[in-house]
């Protein structure tokens, strides 16, 4: 195997089966732009190793990935023209268009795009223990991860609607009846289970793997994430930064509630 692990991310083979785990448990897997690099890298190497059958992700420790790190998000904002090239969008290109099976063990809690992947996912096992939530209302932002296509798509209206809108927490039982993952586990029995599965799959030929998940992504569904994705990016692009998003994410770091009384408008 090509050595992709990074410091935020590891890289560990189980015969045909590629394990990507987040690692910055201290952050709860946050993701910053380090981590979307790393991810973006190691699907593009997990799709041209011949050897690589099924992709697995997951995090270390007790979450699963708090989503987009906030304590960066600031700081970009501060750098203006000047900030580190956004690795998020190459990142979700690969993730949408990535070619193989792909796995999701969600082993802990989940925020923003630590749920709005599981619809770039194959298969998503979740841990009992486990909670997800997108809180993009109260951030002041748009859907991201093309999520206001693949949630509809996969969880119908009515649950995408309420997901994406309220922003609250929802328990394993909750994501299993929607539909947006497959199984709930013990906690205790997610990673051996979530291997059973994965290596039941990489043991069939990887042509046939690959050319079944094409032909299910050409049937509509990955272009149209894809735009999804590119109208999403338009629509942060207007929010990130604005009073509001700027408003959320200080309480956030401070620790409080929001207060947006005083902003016009909303």
């Amino acid at each position: 195997m090509t050595d992709a692990t990074s410091p935020v991310l590891d890289v560990t083979d189980d015969g045909r089966v590629r394990i990507l785990r987040i690692n910055r448990p201290d952050a709860l897997n946050a993701m910053n732009n380090a981590t979307f690099a790393a991810i973006r890298d190691a699907l593009a190497d997990a799709a041209q190793a011949t050897g690589v059958a099924v992709v697995v992700i997951t995090g270390t420790g007790r979450a699963f990935s708090a989503g987009q790190d906030l304590t960066e998000m600031l700081a970009s904002y501060e750098a203006g023209p000047d900030a580190e090239p956004y690795h998020f969008p190459s990142m979700l290109e690969t993730l949408a268009t990535f070619p193989k099976p792909l796995i999701a063990a969600v082993n802990g809690l989940g925020v923003g795009i630590g749920m709005t992947i599981l619809g770039h996912c194959d298969l998503a096992l979740m841990a009992s223990s486990a909670r997800l939530r997108t809180p993009f209302p109260q951030l002041g932002v748009a859907p991201e991860a093309a999520s206001s296509f693949t949630f509809a798509a996969r969880l119908g209206w009515h649950n995408a609607a309420y997901v994406l809108l309220s922003g609250r927490w929802f328990n394993a039982q909750e994501c299993l009846d929607m539909g947006l993952v497959w199984r709930v586990c013990a906690d205790d029995r997610l990673e051996d289970e979530t291997l059973a599965v994965a290596r039941e799959l990489a043991a069939n030929p990887i042509p046939s793997l690959m050319v079944t998940k094409r032909l299910m992504l050409d049937a509509g569904y990955g272009e149209s994430a894809l735009a999804a994705h590119r109208r999403e990016v338009a629509a942060f692009a207007g929010l990130v930064g604005a009073p509001a998003n700027r408003e959320a994410v200080a309480a956030f770091l401070d620790r409080r509630e929001p207060d947006f009384s005083a902003i016009p408008g909303l």
